[in-house]
């Protein structure tokens, strides 16, 4: 990866929806070239996906929650199962293993307090490997970024 690359990267952060000849002029590049870099970002999966980024607060009522769990067991395909748990929760949006402290946070979006309530029972409470459960509630949200620095 070189400075073209990076550039790239960086603008398509900002802003992916931009054309390839908007791109190209932004990174001072021809299309051509443009258009192969990224490409072959996306081939060789640094780019990984592009979405649109929604604001929940438009879109209805969320709550943002900021799970941390923690295990009985923690052998890795129990921490692989429960993975693979959350991985098929809508609600969940990022998972982490970490360490030291809990073995996993959540960040969970849902509609209600009612709707957390469902979550918890369904993946947290019924999962017999899960020991300890602490959630924070968002009040206010004062930074939300994607763009990673490249």
């Amino acid at each position: 990866m070189d400075e073209i690359d990076r550039r790239i990267l960086n603008a398509l952060q900002l802003d992916a929806s931009q054309t390839n000849a908007e791109l190209a002029a932004a990174v001072h590049v021809s299309p051509p070239t443009c258009l192969r870099r990224v490409k072959h970002l996306r081939e060789t999966g640094v780019i990984q996906r592009q979405v649109a980024i929604v604001a929940p607060e438009k879109v209805g009522p969320s709550l943002t929650a900021l799970v941390e769990i923690s295990l009985d067991i923690q052998a890795a395909e129990r921490m692989a199962e429960f993975e693979a748990l959350v991985a098929g929760e809508a609600a969940v949006l990022q998972c982490y293993r970490v360490a030291p402290g809990p073995d996993f946070v959540l960040v969970v979006q849902v509609t209600d307090m009612p709707a957390y309530h469902a979550l918890a029972h369904r993946v947290f409470t019924s999962h017999a490997n899960v020991r300890n459960v602490k959630a924070y509630f968002s009040t206010f949200r004062s930074k939300f970024e994607t763009r990673i620095a490249v």
